[in-house]
């Protein structure tokens, strides 16, 4: 499904973990796809509220942490760069479909990275 938001849709997801040879690109450009369908779930399903936004992006953190796995097996990994940049990308996610004043925080609670 292609995403509508054209702030979203326009948008360089993990731009700096692009950027960072640390960073594998396979694994970066699954981090993309996590959040891209992301997108695609807030789209869908249209959340009526932060809780229901909440339950997507919690959601999105547990394939994080997977991935996190992955990182960490090609001697890289979701460490604190990486990991306040991420959470950057939920909270661009939410504020480019209108959940502003969300606990960041929240977005991402389930993270183990």
């Amino acid at each position: 499904m292609p995403i509508t938001n054209s702030q979203a849709a326009r948008h360089a997801f993990l731009r700096q973990m692009c950027d960072d040879s640390y960073f594998p690109d396979h694994l970066v450009d699954q981090g993309k796809t996590i959040l891209l369908r992301l997108c695609e779930r807030v789209e869908a399903e249209r959340p009526a509220d932060v809780q229901s936004l909440y339950a997507l992006t919690q959601a999105a953190t547990e394939e994080f942490n997977l991935l996190d796995r992955d990182f960490v097996a090609a001697g890289s990994g979701i460490e604190t760069v990486a990991r306040d940049w991420i959470c950057d990308e939920f909270c661009f996610v939410a504020s480019a479909y209108g959940f502003t004043g969300v606990d960041a925080e929240e977005l991402t609670a389930g993270r183990d990275w």
